[in-house]
């Protein structure tokens, strides 16, 4: 029996995290707010017993703790002031500001006591390219585009955002980590944007450089990469990264993960965020394939990406009690 913990499993599915969030405001006044992050952290726990929680925040509050303007709309997501040459850099402070984030690392020691012992509590952040492509390109995109052209036109000046990321999200994982994170994921949503060599820079180097600075500190802590669509360049993140565990994305499939990857890293994944939504046979079929496929590999059941906000609470009961039956 694999364990199982879902991506945003605390969100706008639950009822409870909804009323909270109405509480809190705005989304990242909730991300700051340690009473009401414990809070929703908790619920999907009270709910499921998942085996692991990870920490309510979110991936941009590294750019706001260097400086950069970050806000949330309603119906839109995040929005930052740009930062598109080498000179919008000045902007930025000289590293992480660690006090402004310091309800963030609140929440994860609150958490450290208030989860039963036997759930494992996992900090994150975002990768840097990923988190570069919102600080670049202002907002969620498509094709991350701006920050592509960055990358091409400029690469020298481009390497200082990542440099500063690098820097800015190894200093936010070990404040985790020292609060009593567990674990920790680090979630490049938008690796699949990038053609090989510039997947080896922007993606690889950058996470080979955070999990190297983490394991120098906390050796037992295991990392989780998350190179959302790298296809078949999975195996060279991974042997790279030294990555302890890696992510399956919804389109990464679980046989050629097995055959490529099981033994060298514990696989997580990789259930469609739809076929949860759908429910029934769908779910069950879907869930069924993913388990008898990994049987025997070291393996942590999950999704492909997150939960998405139309899920049927009900339909994750069922999804956790089919992984906790299978033998």
């Amino acid at each position: 029996m694999p364990p199982v913990w879902l991506m945003r499993q605390a969100g706008r599915y639950l009822p409870e995290y909804r009323a909270t969030r109405e509480k809190a405001g705005s989304f990242l006044d909730l991300c700051y707010n340690p009473a009401l992050a414990e809070e929703v952290t908790l619920q999907p726990i009270r709910r499921y017993g998942f085996d692991a929680a990870i920490l309510f925040s979110d991936i941009l509050v590294v750019p706001h703790g260097l400086g950069q303007k970050v806000w949330f709309e309603e119906g839109i997501g995040p929005l930052l002031d740009p930062i598109t040459t080498e000179a919008g850099l000045a902007q930025l402070r000289p590293g992480l500001q660690r006090k402004r984030l310091e309800p963030v690392y609140e929440t994860v020691s609150r958490l450290s006591h208030s989860l039963p012992a036997e759930t494992a509590l996992i900090g994150f952040a975002g990768a840097p390219w990923t988190v570069a492509t919102y600080m670049v390109g202002g907002r969620s995109t498509a094709d991350q585009a701006a920050t592509r052209a960055w990358a091409y036109r400029d690469p020298a000046g481009f390497q200082k955002l990542i440099d500063i990321l690098v820097e800015g999200t190894i200093d936010h994982l070990l404040a985790q980590i020292e609060a009593g994170a567990e674990a920790v994921q680090i979630f490049d949503t938008w690796a699949g944007a990038l053609p090989e060599q510039e997947f080896a820079r922007w993606v690889i180097e950058p996470t080979r450089k955070i999990v190297a600075a983490l394991r120098a500190s906390f050796p037992r802590v295991p990392v989780i990469g998350f190179p959302r669509n790298a296809g078949p360049r999975y195996p060279d993140y991974v042997e790279a990264t030294s990555v302890d565990a890696v992510g399956l994305d919804t389109s990464m499939p679980c046989g050629w993960a097995r055959e490529a990857l099981g033994g060298k890293v514990t696989l997580q994944g990789n259930l469609d965020p739809l076929a949860l939504v759908a429910g029934g046979e769908a779910l069950r079929g879907a869930a069924s394939a993913i388990l008898d496929t990994m049987a025997g590999v070291p393996f942590i059941f999950n999704l492909g990406h997150g939960i998405v906000p139309q899920t049927p609470p009900e339909h994750i009961t069922e999804l956790v009690t089919l992984v906790r039956e299978k033998r």
